[in-house]
């Protein structure tokens, strides 16, 4: 199988694939424009998209359009047994009636909101099934690193059920960038973290499964397991310009 990397980070999926049997890599490039994604779309190739950098909702769409049921989004914490034994487990009524999700997540990059954001909606799009949201509510500040782009931001997502989401995202320049969510019941609640530390020695150490592995495997394989569609990438899309907008004018944003 060939495969082509267009990643802001090429050399890890990379060096991830060229240890797989029968997957040759016939490029690796850095890329900052939808047309390479929608060419491989319109080919009839799949297509595992990393969430732009910057992006226009006009484009994104066009790139869902041309790749329909052949695009995911590169969301790692989704995949695992993990998270598998979690969503089973909200879904068979282990904590009764779900009604808060609260999470946090740092990231070495800058612009924490689009950065980082993304990957806590993904969590809560795929418990809650893809309801969509009614309202969101934003802060954000660059206390942290003093940068262009938010360093630490708070995102509230109240969805049409009722059901309310609490995020927290910062930047740190020895973040992992995954994820940690517990989901709240009215009987419980449950945690799920993407990166565990793991106790022992002079340092701890990230625990977990390798989620970057096991994403790859799905998507070359039958590429249909847990991870975001093009209509999930688009209602995380809208989150977060409305965070965006509540951030500047200080108000609610209704969607």
């Amino acid at each position: 199988m060939k495969v082509a990397i267009l990643s802001s980070t090429p050399e890890v999926y990379a060096g991830a694939l060229r240890g797989l049997p029968d997957v040759e890599v016939v490029a690796a490039a850095s890329w900052d424009a939808f047309e390479p994604v929608q060419r491989a779309a319109e080919a009839g190739a799949r297509v595992l998209c990393e969430y732009p950098p910057a992006a226009k909702e006009t484009d994104l769409k066009a790139m869902i359009d041309a790749a329909g049921d052949r695009l995911t989004f590169a969301s790692p914490a989704c995949y695992g047994e993990a998270f598998a034994v979690v969503r089973k487990g909200i879904a068979d009524g282990g904590i009764g009636e779900l009604t808060t999700v609260l999470g946090s997540v740092a990231t070495s990059a800058d612009g924490v909101l689009g950065a980082a954001a993304p990957y806590l909606l993904d969590l809560a799009d795929a418990v809650l099934g893809g309801e969509p949201a009614q309202q969101v509510y934003a802060q954000t500040n660059i206390v942290l690193s003093g940068r262009i782009g938010e360093s630490a931001a708070v995102l509230t997502v109240r969805y049409r059920s009722g059901k309310v989401a609490s995020f927290d995202c910062r930047r740190h320049g020895s973040a992992t960038g995954r994820p940690a969510v517990t989901f709240i019941g009215d009987k419980g609640s449950v945690q799920y973290d993407a990166g565990p530390q793991l106790l022992g020695g002079e340092r701890p150490e990230l625990g977990g499964e390798d989620l970057d592995a096991l994403m790859l495997k799905d998507f070359l394989g039958a590429g249909a397991g847990p991870g975001p569609d093009g209509q999930a990438a688009l209602r995380t899309f809208r989150i977060i310009q409305a965070a965006y907008e509540s951030a500047h004018t200080g108000q609610p944003v209704d969607l």
